[in-house]
């Protein structure tokens, strides 16, 4: 994750380099057992103020990249340094791809995904 900065009330937040954004996915086949995504902070960045206003979406694509599914997250308007969310077990109707979004303050900051194939 790269720096960047958001404003807050009139307020400029900085989230320093050092941040991951991970994206767990465990299952077989299209179904889905666990996933959750979340971001994760070294030390020097945990000093930061973290993300506010943050939410955590995933998606699902099919083997056409076409999106045929959206979780969006619920907006989180208190700081956290380490934002994570867990989503429900699923069994996907079509293989593709599962894909984990960060926003903060409505934007996308980050994205990660995995393949889900046979």
């Amino acid at each position: 994750m790269r720096t960047f900065e958001y404003s807050v009330g009139g307020m400029t937040v900085k989230v320093p380099t050092g941040c991951m954004f991970t994206h767990i996915v465990r299952g077989s086949g299209r179904k889905i057992t666990y996933q959750n995504a979340g971001v994760d902070c070294a030390f020097v960045a945990a000093l930061s103020s973290g993300f506010c206003n943050w939410r955590i979406d995933f998606t699902y694509a099919d083997t056409d990249n076409r999106t045929y599914r959206t979780s969006r997250g619920k907006t989180h308007s208190e700081c956290k340094i380490d934002p994570m969310r867990n989503n429900s077990p699923q069994t996907l109707p079509r293989f593709g791809r599962t894909c984990a979004h960060l926003y903060v303050n409505g934007v996308r900051r980050v994205s990660q995904c995995h393949h889900i194939t046979k």
